[in-house]
């Protein structure tokens, strides 16, 4: 390889005289360029992989949102939905008295108040010693549910 083409330039360091290819220098230059590049790439790909796996262990809840596929939010949900249609048909029914529902349903309510406030503090989900407690009050309105509607009122 030859550099008879590239003009020489004359460099001066304590008085010794070193004479230098233009085209080295340059080469040189790209490679560290480049290689800096290569790596300012390498670093971005690695921050981006580390804040899309972040962002997965969220399930897509942040606070005070509801977790669709979460299995416990689920559970407790599809309970609270029988319940109101239970007290409801009661109501349609006769055998609940419009007192009773309306009782049965602050119950409710105090309930899906707790859930609520259990979702905000882990991100939309339910920890399983916070749905067991959420079970052990919907157990209580259910069982109040069937005495009022099995009652002489």
């Amino acid at each position: 390889m030859s550099f008879s083409h590239i003009p020489l330039v004359m460099y001066e360091i304590n008085s010794a005289k070193l004479k230098c290819n233009v085209g080295v220098r340059f080469t040189m230059l790209n490679k560290l360029l480049k290689s800096l590049l290569v790596l300012a790439a390498g670093g971005l790909m690695l921050v981006a992989g580390a804040a899309a796996q972040t962002q997965d262990n969220t399930s897509g809840a942040g606070p005070g949102q509801y977790d669709p596929g979460h299995p416990r939010v689920n559970e407790v949900n599809g309970r609270e939905q029988n319940q109101q249609d239970r007290i409801a048909n009661g109501e349609k029914n006769g055998t609940l008295t419009p007192g009773q529902a309306a009782h049965l349903e602050n119950r409710e309510q105090h309930i899906d108040n707790q859930e609520k406030a259990d979702m905000a503090a882990h991100n939309g989900h339910l920890t399983k010693g916070e749905q067991r407690q959420l079970n052990r009050e919907q157990n209580r309105t259910s069982r109040q549910i069937y005495r009022d509607k099995h009652s002489d009122k």
